[in-house]
Parts: structure tokens; sequence; C-alpha cells
């Protein structure tokens, strides 16, 4: 049969057992009642939060019909898509078109720099340097640039030019005064 060691040792581990499970069970009555309230709270709390949160959004403007002019209906202005012909009233400031461009006539007159000047036997020459790095002589009376700018005076630090260049408005031929400036 059975010894007593062997009994004592079954009813403890039964014991043990049971103690086991009577602590177990505590345990989860336990937390199921404290969480009880909470879920329903916060399920609360979160059905509840979206309902003050309404977009205030502004109904969209009426939209009008736009109504459709003529350009020019009355033709006092001129078609600004097509190029107007250069009438020159006085003919006096009309440059020559017909002569021989001249090397420096090329280039626009922003991308030449004046970077020195030489004087032979009562002449003045004017070393300008073009885009591409070449350096070309001027003197007095030389064309430069693309507005049929002559060259009408040549000094240490600038060169003086006298361009004629076309009115935007009326057509006519304007002379205007430019200065290249030594860059050093």
């Amino acid at each position: 049969m059975s010894s007593p060691v062997n009994v004592c040792f079954i009813t403890k581990y039964t014991e043990l057992k049971w103690l086991r499970l009577l602590s177990v069970s505590m345990l989860i009555l336990a937390v199921t009642a404290c969480n009880g309230n909470q879920d329903d709270d916060l399920d609360k709390f979160i059905l509840d939060a979206g309902n003050d949160l309404r977009a205030k959004i502004k109904p969209l403007p009426e939209v009008k019909p736009n109504s459709t002019l003529q350009y020019n209906a009355d033709g006092t202005l001129s078609d600004p898509f097509r190029s107007r012909k250069a009438v020159n009233r006085s003919g006096v400031l009309h440059p020559n078109l017909n002569r021989p461009k001249e090397p420096m006539e090329a280039y626009p007159l922003e991308s030449i720099k004046y970077v020195g000047m030489i004087a032979k036997s009562k002449l003045t020459y004017a070393l300008l340097k073009t885009p591409d790095n070449a350096v070309q002589q001027v003197k007095v009376g030389s064309y430069v640039g693309q507005n049929y700018g002559m060259v009408t005076q040549i000094k240490d630090n600038e060169i003086e030019l006298k361009e004629s260049v076309q009115d935007d408005l009326s057509g006519d031929w304007i002379e205007r005064v430019t200065n290249l400036a030594l860059q050093e």
C-alpha cells in the first residue's frame, strides 16, 4: 500500500494546486472588476469626442459669367501681335543701313568690355574685349554694338558712344549717349 509519506506528499501537492488555482481566480476577478467602469467611460468619451468637431465651411461664392469684349473695337490701338514699320519723319537721325557692318557690331554692347587704350601718332585706339575673349581696336568713328553705336570720344577711363535706336511708341529714330567704363 501507500506509505504515509506518499499520502502526505499527495495531499500537499493537491493543496498547492488548489491554492494556485484560487489565487489566479482572485487575480482575474480583481482585474475584471476594476476594468469594467473605465471601459465604459473611455468608450463614451471616444464616441462623444467627434460630436463637437463640425467643420464650418463657407458656401462657395456665386460664379458670375464673364462678358467678352472685343480688343480695339474703335480701332485706336495698334495690334500688339504685328510688327510696326519704322516710319522716320525727320530722316536726319536715320542710321545708314546700307553701309557694311563692322566686326564689333555683332556683339551686344552689354557684353563688350573696355580694357585699355593705345595712342599712335595723334590717333587714339580703344581696346575692347569681346565675349569670346578676343581684343579688338576701335577708333573715333568706328561702330560698336547692335544699336548702331558710333564711338565719339575715347578717354582714359571710358568710351563715349552715340547710339541710334528706334522709339517704341512713335517709330522715330532717336539718338542716345552711352558710355563704356574701363574694366580693370
